[in-house]
């Protein structure tokens, strides 16, 4: 039940039919679990505050750096080296007093991570890193909550929820962790101060969305973006079979990751002895493929869909990319509709000096 304040507050959005006093009063008894208070989770939390969800959780270990401040946009110059999940709960308290926040200020891991996880309804993940971001995946198939992903690097960042009414789950889209060092950081690579901003936004979206029950969600479809040229495309992706009996490890994950991914000097030796039998496809930007290379086709990831008619299947198809982490994504995206042999090549460009 709303109280007179909450009516005021949440007018705006009351209005709308498609949520209305229904949907006010779900968001009101929902319980939100927020993983990371950084680049994503400062939006989506701002706007899930705002719009009135009753209770959220936020786990975060780190503290408020100097260099956090032109992304994360909830902490100001006076916040460095506060802990940024007690400082996110002081300061979102002050933008909603009518939402109970609870900061639990340590690491997601697998020792706590069921326990956080089953009491909340829903769960976001805006980690920035592989490990979480599994551990969060695999608890939330084994607790059966729905989750709401987003990721982002440099000027591309993804969204999509997982482990929704039967839908796919993360394991569905990335079968298995990339390798320590293999996919550099924010604090590597850097990352454009927005871009957080608008995929953390999508998140919060796709949360309410849930929540409520109104709209599409994105559930078994990937959103990518690229803030260089404003490109955004959306992916279907293929649900494979998994036994929800158990949380998923790398170990007891029954995929077939192993026939798909070959190492650089295959790919050389099959380039050498058959070469009108390879069919390679660089799925960098234009710019990386412009830099280095080595041959092929360069298709970014964010318009593969539109070149699947193009693949030969009578050719081996070979995707690579820098890290090895995009092209199995584009294998993933691409083999349910394809019938033809398909390959990602291991570590990427990075390891053709290996």
């Amino acid at each position: 039940m709303l109280t007179k304040e909450e009516l005021k507050q949440y007018q705006r959005q009351l209005i709308l039919p498609e949520l209305g006093l229904d949907g006010q009063e779900k968001l009101k008894a929902a319980s939100i679990l927020m993983i990371g208070a950084g680049g994503l989770g400062c939006p989506v939390l701002q706007y899930l505050v705002a719009a009135g969800v009753g209770n959220i959780g936020i786990v975060d270990h780190d503290v408020v750096e100097l260099t956090n401040l032109h992304r994360q946009i909830l902490y100001a110059a006076a916040d460095v080296g506060k802990p940024k999940a007690l400082t996110a709960r002081e300061k979102l308290t002050q933008l909603n007093p009518l939402v109970k926040i609870t900061a639990y200020q340590e690491r997601l891991t697998a020792a706590n991570a069921q326990k956080l996880i089953s009491s909340h309804d829903l769960i976001i993940d805006g980690s920035d890193n592989f490990p979480t971001r599994y551990l969060v995946n695999d608890t939330c198939v084994y607790a059966n909550k729905p989750l709401v992903f987003g990721s982002i690097y440099k000027f591309e960042g993804q969204v999509s929820v997982f482990n929704h009414q039967q839908g796919p789950n993360y394991r569905d889209l990335f079968e298995e962790p990339a390798a320590e060092g293999e996919v550099p950081n924010c604090n590597e690579v850097g990352v454009i101060g927005m871009l957080p901003g608008i995929i953390g936004t999508l998140m919060a979206n796709e949360a309410i969305k849930v929540i409520c029950g109104f709209g599409e969600t994105l559930s078994g479809r990937l959103l990518t973006m690229n803030t260089l040229d404003c490109s955004v495309n959306i992916f279907n992706i293929a649900t494979q079979k998994q036994n929800s009996s158990m949380p998923l490890t790398a170990e007891n994950n029954p995929d077939d990751r192993e026939k798909h991914e070959i190492s650089i000097n295959r790919l050389k030796n099959w380039q050498a002895a058959t070469p009108a039998e390879v069919f390679l496809v660089d799925v960098r930007e234009d710019y990386e493929f412009e830099e280095f290379n080595i041959g092929g086709i360069n298709i970014s990831l964010y318009h593969l869909h539109e070149h699947l008619s193009t693949f030969p299947a009578d050719q081996k198809l070979v995707f690579i990319c820098q890290t090895g982490q995009r092209s199995k994504m584009a294998v993933n995206m691409v083999k349910p509709f394809f019938k033809g042999e398909i390959f990602t090549v291991k570590n990427g460009i990075d390891g053709y000096a290996l």
